[in-house]
């Protein structure tokens, strides 16, 4: 182990990490403010990096194919609102459950019609195909704009929140909306356009996530259970909650998977260690959870309104 390697993965971390909020501040948004819980976020993520890889398939655009994939989302997520979730604002969570669950299935299989079985890849963009240098440490340029284009979205998230007429209605329109209706703002348009919002942001993940990963059906499952331990651990309903336990959840996966392994054989046998850190470090981020509950049940930074 030595400071190079820490790092690294201190970056992989903190990349893994921004990922998580892209996903993570939808998603808080539209269970923490609407009280809706949706299970299909995951299925958008996914729709978003098929959206951006058919895109930049046709166009060899990269920049091309990220618009794609917020538009597309914006899009479907305006559809699927209109469609299926008004209908299921006043109903419990278990109806809530029960629907989104099925969407996931119509989604895994809509892709499978469309873009058959085996997974598609998107290409990292040329212009960001090489390394940087920080302080003498080369980094990969396209996980570098992961990080960045991450910080972005979280402070422009912020200010829209915090800062902006909008954010003060989405606030107070979470509290009383029926107290905000009466006020003449047209809470159904709010509520639509806050569940786009998170859908477009997911499809965002889906586009920087695909030079990554493999682009196939069934990649926002796993997903969206990390992001709900970011909302929850964050607290629900919180945008900066969800940034800051998602670099805690994302550096705390990273460092895990790498170095417990290693730490392990310090104190165990080789191959004791070699068997019981993986699955040791892939339980890191529940346990993390349960000790914030056990703690804070209302995260570690709970919505302020």
């Amino acid at each position: 182990m030595n400071s190079t390697l820490v790092f690294a993965q201190l970056l992989n971390g903190l990349q893994y990490g921004v990922l998580l909020f892209l996903l993570a501040a939808g998603l808080t948004l539209v269970f923490g403010i609407m009280s809706f819980v949706n299970l299909a976020h995951g299925s958008l993520y996914m729709m978003g990096a098929y959206f951006a890889a058919t895109a930049f398939q046709y166009t060899g655009s990269f920049g091309l194919a990220v618009l794609a994939a917020m538009l597309g989302s914006l899009l479907l997520g305006l559809a699927l609102e209109f469609v299926a979730v008004a209908r299921l604002y006043r109903r419990d969570h278990l109806d809530h459950v029960l629907a989104t669950f099925g969407l996931v299935l119509f989604f895994n299989e809509l892709v499978r019609i469309i873009w058959g079985a085996q997974p598609v890849f998107l290409q990292v963009p040329e212009f960001l195909g090489g390394a940087i240098d920080i302080g003498g440490f080369s980094y990969p340029a396209y996980r570098f704009a992961i990080i960045v284009v991450g910080l972005v979205v979280a402070i422009g998230s912020w200010l829209l929140i915090n800062k902006t007429r909008v954010g003060m209605l989405i606030r107070a329109g979470a509290v009383n909306p029926a107290m905000v209706a009466a006020l003449g703002v047209n809470i159904r348009l709010l509520n639509a356009m806050l569940f786009a919002v998170g859908a477009m942001l997911a499809g965002l993940a889906g586009a920087m996530a695909g030079p990554i990963l493999s682009v196939q059906s069934g990649m926002g499952e796993s997903v969206l259970i990390t992001t709900l331990v970011v909302i929850v651990i964050g607290g629900i309903g919180s945008v900066t909650g969800a940034f800051y336990a998602a670099l805690i959840v994302g550096i705390v996966d990273t460092m895990g998977r790498v170095f417990l392994p290693f730490l392990l054989r310090q104190v165990t046998e080789r191959s004791f260690a070699d068997a019981a850190g993986p699955a040791l470090a892939s339980m890191l981020v529940y346990l993390l959870m349960a000790v914030v509950l056990a703690w804070r049940p209302q995260g570690l930074f709970p919505a302020n309104r």
